[in-house]
């Protein structure tokens, strides 16, 4: 397992994750056609509140901390973005 997370980028072992996240708490209409890079809020997935919830999962889900300093969107905005910063902070 652990030559499979050597190998993939920073963050890509948190995607599937994050992806199943977002499809089970807020409307996705074609969940496989949902990029990793756009904006999950100029997509209209997640609203002010919904960054929240998912500032919730990755507390929970990871066991990290998020610092008020850290709600950024490069770090939240994106499933990319939430997975490398995932990535940074377990690494």
């Amino acid at each position: 397992m652990d030559s499979i997370l050597a190998t993939k980028p920073a963050g890509d072992v948190y995607t599937k994750q994050i992806r199943d996240f977002l499809a089970s708490n807020f409307y996705i209409a074609d969940v496989k056609s949902l990029s990793t890079t756009e904006s999950l809020l100029d997509q209209g997935i997640v609203d002010s509140t919904g960054v929240l919830e998912v500032i919730g999962f990755i507390e929970e889900t990871f066991g990290i901390i998020v610092e008020d300093s850290e709600l950024l969107p490069e770090n939240l905005d994106s499933i990319q973005g939430i997975a490398q910063f995932i990535a940074r902070k377990r690494g």
